[in-house]
């Protein structure tokens, strides 16, 4: 397929572009890099250039046909996104409807979206279905949940379909430390106890003890980035074989609590680090762990990398894999 992914050049659309290429996939990269790199994009050709820039995009879109999009750009960070809401629903929520708008303009049959588990805002049940209510609990959860409603009123009014994908917590890099989470001022509590492993931060906070959780500390389902990548790419070509639209859960089924990650790290890195505990954060569930039968069942995705330690060993092996080019550069 010819797929154009916006935002691939950032953490999770690096590690599915890489698998897209190397299932054969023709992909051109669309990202302003504002918090990816040029170097993830490997063999892809990127595309430098905002989402708001429709007129680019268009021209783009007009030259190369896109058999399909797969849509990763947006701005990710939960507390930001209470600080500075207008800005959360202009990129997110703004430039989804306008990129929607050119995919039905130049009638680009299959699209996948970036979407996450933030719209089920304090879910009942411990393990939350697709079918949950809808109530997010941040500007960052509505955003997106406001763009899968776009969404699926663009495609039940014409011929798109589409796969919409649901992730909780995302953590890990490639196995061979090519690539991995680069972000400036990283919030994903892996990537930053790795950080403080190695220095780059002298610590780290640990917010909210009083959680009714068993440790109280929030627990959330931690899934491998190229697990979540792969199943972009099984999305893909669901769709390509006729597969109908989809809402799908992307996590393990099973949470980890933040102490118990922290641990982890400790066990992996073989030394400590400094954590300093502080209240709750605003928008922060106690709990969140996805049901994930519906996409094992629709895409017949299986986990490879559903191991915590693993997690931690590939996230700490890029974290040094990353320090060490920096320094080179």
């Amino acid at each position: 397929m010819k797929i154009l992914v916006t935002g691939g050049a950032g953490y999770i659309g690096s590690h599915a572009v890489r698998q897209l290429v190397a299932a054969g996939h023709e992909v051109v990269v669309y990202d302003n890099l504002s918090t990816g790199h040029r170097w993830a994009v490997a063999d892809a050709p990127l595309v430098e250039g905002d989402l708001a820039e429709r007129e680019k995009l268009s021209q783009l879109m007009e030259r190369s046909r896109f058999e399909a999009l797969i849509h990763f750009a947006a701005s990710t960070v939960v507390p930001e996104s209470l600080a500075v809401p207008l800005a959360y629903y202009t990129n997110n929520t703004g430039n989804t409807l306008g990129l929607l708008e050119l995919i039905d303009r130049h009638r680009i049959p299959w699209y996948v979206f970036s979407s996450t588990a933030a719209v089920y805002g304090l879910p009942a049940a411990w393990a939350v279905t697709e079918e949950a209510p809808l109530a997010p609990i941040n500007p960052y959860g509505a955003s997106k949940m406001m763009s899968e409603r776009i969404c699926q009123d663009l495609a039940a009014a014409s011929e798109l379909r589409y796969v919409i994908l649901r992730y909780f917590n995302v953590a890990g890099a490639e196995p061979a430390a090519r690539i991995g989470q680069a972000t400036p001022h990283a919030t994903h509590l892996i990537k930053v106890a790795c950080e403080a492993v190695l220095g780059v931060r002298s610590g780290l906070k640990l917010y909210g003890t009083d959680y009714p959780t068993a440790d109280g500390t929030c627990i959330r389902d931690y899934i491998h980035v190229e697990d979540l990548a792969r199943a972009h790419v099984m999305a893909l070509e669901y769709l390509a074989a006729g597969g109908a639209s989809e809402v799908l859960n992307c996590g393990y089924g099973h949470g980890y609590s933040v102490r118990e990650v922290l641990d982890r790290v400790r066990v992996v890195a073989g030394v400590g680090f400094s954590v300093e505990e502080a209240g709750r954060r605003p928008g922060d569930p106690p709990a969140l762990v996805a049901d994930n039968t519906r996409i094992r069942r629709v895409l017949g995705w299986q986990p490879v990398y559903d191991d915590l330690e693993q997690i931690v060993v590939h996230a700490l092996a890029w974290e040094r894999a990353y320090q060490a080019m920096r320094q080179r550069a």
